[in-house]
């Protein structure tokens, strides 16, 4: 079914790709009114940084963009990929767009989803925000898999850092909808890749950074025990994909490890690959190592069958 989008802010904007038959399509998440939001200005900046670093803040107005395999290779299979950047920006390239095309080389759909950042100034209850983005993304591409050609059972999440949080919570909280949901449409990922992920919100292994942008500073324990994934495993579960640097020094390695002994105490499917180093936000390139984890990744993938 196509989407009809009423609004003058909701055009679907083309960028023609590497070639004329493959080209990147956005859409507006929402059809109408953006849930849980607050009347506001559009405020969201766009910045390169010195290490070229595409950096977006202030997300108000979530979107979904689309980079589709070419007919030649095109497996069937799609990846919603969630970027970091500690829940105030989005690093949008190196763990976003540039993650796409390489999907794309493996014959995968990808979705680039621009999710709103936790405020208070534009929305009512900001820690189910991004959450609401990522079941929607979720929810768009699977009542559009006809029109995507994508198979709706191989419909995976990816994210990195505070993105791999967003992912983790995706995968373990489907059952909890907080989006509209009139058909019933699977909110579940059927696959998590979780790039260097904020997994646990607990006091010793939380990225402080991401729990108080999501949470506020004095979270009650509640709250924390049911954002730290770790705790939310179950054996409905997706199987999950990790990488990680054991030197990480902003999310440490243990929020991997945590994650991998839950769902292995659950039984479901992971594989890990930890660096001896690399630190933190090295996307899909570490520089210390000439493993390249996403030839990993496809690996899994073929053994897992979701490609």
């Amino acid at each position: 079914m196509k989407f009809i989008f009423q609004r003058s802010l909701q055009l679907i904007l083309v960028t023609m790709l590497i070639s004329p038959a493959i080209a990147q399509t956005s859409f507006p998440l929402y059809n109408h009114e953006v849930p849980n939001s607050k009347p506001s200005a559009n405020e969201e900046v766009s910045a390169t940084d010195a290490n070229g670093i595409l950096r977006i803040s202030k997300v108000s107005i979530p979107s979904i963009t689309m980079y589709p395999a070419s007919k030649e290779n095109a497996t069937g299979t799609a990846v919603i990929i969630l970027p970091g950047g500690g829940y105030g920006i989005l690093a949008a390239s190196h763990e976003g767009s540039d993650v796409a095309l390489r999907l794309n080389k493996m014959g995968i759909t990808a979705f680039v989803l621009k999710y709103r950042l936790p405020s208070d100034d534009i929305m009512v209850n900001k820690e189910i925000g991004p959450l609401q983005d990522a079941q929607r993304a979720i929810q768009m591409v699977r009542e559009n898999t006809k029109e995507w050609k994508v198979n709706k059972n191989k419909i995976g999440i990816m994210g990195f850092s505070a993105g791999g949080h967003l992912a983790s919570t995706a995968g373990t909280h489907f059952n909890n909808a907080t989006i509209a949901n009139s058909k019933k449409t699977s909110l579940r990922p059927d696959f998590m890749i979780l790039g260097y992920p904020v997994i646990s919100f607990t006091d010793s292994l939380t990225h402080m950074g991401s729990r108080n942008n999501l949470l506020g500073k004095n979270p009650a324990a509640d709250k924390i025990n049911y954002y730290s994934n770790e705790l939310q495993v179950t054996p409905k579960t997706p199987p999950t994909f990790l990488v990680h640097a054991k030197d990480d020094g902003a999310v440490k390695v243990s929020n991997t490890l945590d994650f991998e002994a839950a769902l292995k105490k659950n039984q479901v499917p992971v594989e890990v690959y930890l660096y001896e180093k690399g630190g933190h936000g090295f996307g899909m390139s570490n520089k210390t190592s000439n493993v390249l984890w996403m030839d990993l990744l496809e690996q899994w993938l073929v053994k897992m069958k979701l490609k």
